[in-house]
């Protein structure tokens, strides 16, 4: 396992940070016909699929009007000198309405004519590195801005700034910063080598997981990795191990893996956040999973990493 190259952890494209701070950076992408548009729509991303069928972002031109209603981003500057958008759009058309040569609110046919739309957590392992990095960065910041637009000191509205990449209080001027949640997720494995895994009580049924959870402000990681499995499991983890980390942008958490040894393997579960806990061996999770009495988390996510990595190969299902 490369955890170096998890899905959502791959880029190829220059953040080029020293640009966000020109007053018209976006406005200067916007202008040039090389530039090329990320689009986004209540968290899910324009995307196609190629003749092979691979998917990939669909990349559109700016538009030649203005899309005024749309949050812009500066995402960056790929290895070719091609800049990098994202347009994150709070309607989508049904109609082409043009007035004295402006494109009316919500009238975007012409930008997102053809497009699919899809959710990054379906599609992430299947782009390639490039898109993979831009999807990552415009769906985290797009959230993020959502989620954030009055000033946390005043309650004043805040409005975009640098480039999509900090919000400015229009009161008191304050600047304010996209936040990442840090959050750990284990393989706990027990002294014969078997695999915990657990259901979370909102999963759909027969879905297990490796544990996760948050990291608490005043705690280390490893610290946050032996509270939560003793809190959703009951089990006494000893030694943990860094294997590395991805983005998880629902809406703002990064992913810190580890494998922990349990020093304790009777399982009591909170019955809240866990409802089911399970040792598994290698044959046993293979066999469930091959009948569909397991199902494992999508292959975008960590978790599946963790998992494969401790079977020594892939496993089925999607």
């Amino acid at each position: 396992m490369d955890w170096t190259r998890l899905p959502l952890s791959r880029s190829e494209v220059d953040r080029a940070a020293h640009l966000r701070t020109g007053v018209t950076v976006i406005d200067d992408a916007r202008a040039a016909t090389a530039t090329r548009v990320v689009l986004l729509h209540e968290g899910r991303l324009a995307t196609r699929q190629t003749e092979d069928g691979q998917v990939r972002l669909d990349l559109r031109r700016p538009p030649t009007v203005p899309v005024d209603d749309a949050l812009w981003v500066f995402l960056g500057v790929g290895p070719d000198g091609v800049v990098y958008l994202a347009a994150d759009l709070p309607d989508l058309p049904t109609e082409s309405v043009d007035i004295e040569g402006v494109v009316a609110p919500g009238a975007l046919t012409d930008l997102v004519a053809g497009a699919t739309w899809s959710s990054l957590r379906e599609v992430g392992s299947r782009l390639d590195a490039r898109d993979a990095g831009l999807a990552t960065t415009a769906v985290g910041l797009a959230a993020w801005h959502s989620r954030h637009p009055r000033c946390p000191r005043c309650g004043s509205m805040t409005e975009p700034a640098t480039g999509g990449w900090t919000r400015r209080c229009a009161v008191d001027g304050s600047d304010h910063y996209p936040r990442t949640d840090p959050a750990v997720i284990m393989a706990v494995l027990d002294a014969d080598d078997r695999l915990l895994l657990g259901h979370a009580a909102h999963w759909p049924e027969h879905r297990f997981s490796t544990l996760a959870g948050y990291v608490e402000p005043g705690e280390s990681i490893e610290a946050a990795v032996r509270r939560e499995v003793a809190e959703e499991v009951g089990v006494s983890v000893g030694d943990v191990t860094y294997k590395g980390s991805q983005p998880w942008p629902f809406p703002a958490s990064l992913m810190l893996a580890f494998t922990a040894r349990a020093l304790t393997t009777d399982l009591t579960v909170d019955g809240v956040e866990v409802t089911e806990a399970r040792w598994f061996t290698r044959a046993e999770l293979a066999e469930e999973v091959s009948r569909a009495a397991v199902l494992l988390p999508m292959r975008t996510s960590v978790a599946r990493a963790l998992i494969e990595e401790w079977f020594g190969g892939e496993l089925g299902g999607p």
